[in-house]
């Protein structure tokens, strides 16, 4: 887990209002929660700034963040995947394959790991290099991706049927981790299936409501890296993936509006209480008083 990822979590979980505000005293103690030190949390907010997805704004001496109309766009793209993820037609697993290939020129680093990480997000996997499958049809989403990386021009897409005289599980073996897949599914449900008991999640203050919300978003996020949305038949255990999103689901739901509150009380700075037992807690002094 790192706080650059983790951080651009947070804010696309409970900060998506136009021109809301953050103030990086209050990320920097929620980054904490998850065990990264005020100088980690910092750097990786700079870093988000310099990427340009958050920007700053200052009010008084405090330094505020937003998120940009970049970074809004590729969370909206995202929202779309993760929300969707698991509900694909395995039909069209038989029916369609996209291939992409890409000869992009010398010198296009970022635009070959931006494409790449975005690729592997849309479920494709490397076969060789330049050469990238994924089952369904992905060609619009492709196309967009390619125009808006600007390497249109280099390269080229095919969505089609595979054919039946050969079995596709040797592609699949080449390009996915299905056995890392798995491992990462088990996990999921180990940490997170025991918060579906409703006693337990009733235990929950706001503080751990938001921890336990907040890591599940983000640990739910990089599936879609990892597994393309096969047909149950390829997969080691079949139906450990309708587990996961159902758990994922209900944690997102149910933990909502305390996870939310805790986020505001720290973040945002509004007045109220930041946990369930009635304390009040002034975000500056929860910070330690710093003004980042």
């Amino acid at each position: 887990m790192q706080p650059q990822d983790l951080a651009l979590t947070i804010f696309g979980s409970y900060l998506r209002e136009p021109e809301s505000l953050a103030w990086s005293g209050g990320m920097v103690e929620l980054l904490r929660l998850f065990g990264f030190s005020t100088a980690a949390s910092r750097a990786a907010l700079s870093r988000l700034a310099t990427r340009g997805l958050i920007a700053r704004t200052k009010r008084g001496r405090k330094i505020y963040y937003r998120l940009t109309p970049r970074a809004s766009a590729l969370l909206v793209e995202g929202d779309r995947r993760i929300f969707t993820f698991g509900r694909s037609n395995d039909r069209d697993v038989e029916s369609h394959w996209t291939i992409l290939w890409h000869w992009l020129p010398e010198g296009s680093h970022i635009e070959r790991a931006r494409l790449g990480r975005r690729l592997r997000f849309l479920g494709f996997g490397l076969v060789q290099d330049g050469t990238w499958v994924a089952p369904h049809d992905r060609g619009k989403e492709v196309t967009e991706l390619l125009h808006a990386l600007g390497v249109a021009d280099h390269a080229y897409l095919v969505v089609g049927e595979p054919t039946k005289a050969l079995d596709m599980r040797t592609v699949i073996r080449q390009a996915w981790d299905l056995e890392a897949m798995t491992e990462r599914y088990e996990a999921f449900l180990a940490e997170f299936g025991p918060y579906r008991a409703e006693r337990l999640r009733g235990q929950l203050d706001r503080r751990d409501a938001f921890f336990v919300r907040t890591r599940a978003v983000h640990l739910f996020r990089g599936f879609p890296f990892l597994d393309p949305e096969f047909p149950d038949r390829f997969m080691p255990q079949p139906g450990l993936r309708p587990q996961v999103i159902s758990t994922f689901e209900e944690l997102y739901e149910s933990l909502r509006d305390n996870a939310t509150r805790y986020f505001d009380a720290i973040a945002r700075g509004d007045p109220g209480m930041a946990n369930s037992s009635g304390e009040h807690i002034d975000s500056a002094e929860q910070a330690g008083g710093s003004v980042p």
